[in-house]
């Protein structure tokens, strides 16, 4: 009985709270895998390996990849199906792609007193809902281009969820104000009304799903735009700019395909979208944000100030390609935590947690293309792939890293196939001109369908499973369901573009 015990204490343990059917899963496939290796080989074993951590990236809401991953990723070495020293190998190519993520994704994070001051002023000075999509949209692309996906996203949260509880607090009389000159216009008579608070739902759920969709409207378009782009530029051997005129023949039609929808969606009401902010909560904030900018010190502005200045240097760092990305964005780091006094270590330590388990699953991803690499198992793909010619074979990529995309991390996709590529450019299967267009395919490809559901872009996971997404109701089927427009029109113009283009 004793042992039953502890039976029940380590399973209820594993994995922690995922779902009983998820951690039998992946207990099945630890199982599974080893015997598979020796009934049927290595190869077959390995692409049993990929489909299983491809289904852990797509079950990322029951429990975070990282953990089931990293039990696939360590058993595939002790199968032999790699090794440590192949982990290490993929990990050190991409060191670039982590530092990217540890001190750019920071850096940015000391930059969110500016961006939730523009965020705020666009929300609440704009009444037509229409406009404000369609700032908000551009605004989260052009912000999405030059910083990461991640933190645009967090701010627009950090935004839209302070928004709600403060006119829940002020409707329901639990948010004391501070008196001020006009306070007694609102906030004596405010009262918490169920339509009105449903409506500012659905308007913050219209918000968040525009502000996502620009971070990957923006996100294709540059080197840093997202972690794959830094790896696909790498090996591409672009800067900056290179990069953006490289991607430019896909990325602006594609930007104005999106944009154009996100108009549509609002101007006629579809899918969702279309839904005004009450005119009683905008007094409300809108009185609220008068007085919150009132008590605003010159050790605050400065701040702005101190943050603004940083944005132009990294704007201007980056497009002249001063330094390695990851070394720049810990010069951002080191700027404004100097200039703007936040000498605490712990203060500091909190700028680095958003990106820190998303870098550890990266060399998780590494791992399992070791895997791929060792066993050859993406080889005969890529020789089909390769062996079309001239549009058809863009197309083929096109369409094989986007579908991966939708359902897995479009990261991952992207790794495999562009690791996989320029073998092929080193071994002189392909010509540099044919790996330059298959290279930018292959991030057009990850990039844009997969905006059709919350596994592809980690940004979007990422709003699935904040402490926004309850409150303004967006499930997992709303928020598909939201994407579909966008997943239509831009994956439609990305594959036009692909193929008249290019």
């Amino acid at each position: 009985m004793p042992q039953s015990n502890y039976t029940n204490a380590f399973y209820a343990n594993f994995l922690g709270r995922a779902p009983d059917w998820y951690k039998t899963i992946i207990i099945a496939f630890l199982i599974i895998n080893p015997i598979l290796a020796l009934i049927a080989g290595n190869f077959v074993a390995g692409w049993v390996l990929i489909t299983e951590f491809i289904f852990c990236l797509a079950m990322a809401l029951k429990c975070y990849p990282l953990l089931p991953g990293g039990l696939l990723a360590i058993e595939a070495v002790l199968m032999g199906l790699t090794t440590a020293a192949g982990v290490y190998k993929e990990t050190v190519a991409n060191f670039s792609v982590i530092l990217l993520l540890m001190f750019m994704v920071a850096g940015i994070y000391f930059m969110k007193d500016l961006l939730l001051f523009a965020f705020t002023k666009v929300l609440l000075k704009i009444r037509s809902k229409v406009a404000v999509a369609l700032i908000f949209c551009f605004l989260s692309a052009l912000l999405s281009a030059f910083l990461d996906a991640l933190t645009v996203v967090a701010v627009v949260i950090t935004v839209a969820q302070g928004f709600y509880l403060v006119y829940v607090r002020i409707a329901s009389g639990r948010l004391p104000h501070h008196g001020g000159e006009h306070a007694h216009e609102v906030y004596d008579g405010a009262e918490l009304d169920h339509q009105d608070l449903n409506d500012f739902r659905g308007f913050l759920r219209d918000i968040m799903m525009h502000g996502a969709v620009g971070t990957a409207l923006g996100g294709v378009c540059t080197l840093v735009g997202e972690p794959q782009n830094l790896l696909i530029g790498q090996l591409a051997g672009w800067n900056f700019l290179e990069f953006f005129q490289r991607m430019s023949p896909v990325t602006m039609p594609v930007l104005l395909v999106g944009l154009a929808t996100c108009f549509l969606v609002e101007k006629f009401r579809i899918f969702g979208f279309g839904i005004e902010l009450p005119e009683d909560v905008r007094k409300v904030l809108l009185v609220y944000d008068r007085e919150e900018s009132s008590k605003r010190t010159r050790r605050d502005q400065a701040r702005l100030i101190v943050q603004a200045i940083a944005a132009i240097f990294l704007t201007i760092a980056l497009g002249f390609h001063l330094a390695e990305v990851g070394i720049i964005g810990l010069t951002i780091i080191v700027l404004q935590t100097a200039f703007n006094g936040v000498t605490d270590e712990h203060h500091i330590g909190r700028a680095f947690q958003e990106a820190l388990p998303f870098t550890a699953l990266l060399v998780v991803f590494f791992a399992v293309v070791a895997v791929i690499h060792d066993q050859h198992l993406f080889t005969p793909i890529i020789q089909s792939a390769l062996a079309l010619e001239g549009k058809k074979q863009l197309v083929a990529f096109y369409f094989a890293n986007g579908i991966l995309s939708m359902i897995s991390d479009n990261v991952f996709v992207a790794t495999v196939y562009i690791s996989e590529v320029y073998r092929a450019l080193q071994q002189g299967e392909i010509t540099r001109e044919q790996f330059d267009l298959i290279a930018v395919t292959i991030n057009a490809g990850t990039n844009i369908p997969s905006v059709a559901t919350p596994n592809g872009q980690a940004a979007f996971l990422f709003l699935l499973t904040s402490a926004l997404a309850p409150l303004i109701r967006l499930s997992y089927g709303r928020m598909v369901w939201m994407s579909l427009p966008y997943a239509i029109t831009m994956s439609s113009a990305g594959f036009a573009a692909v193929f008249f283009l290019l």
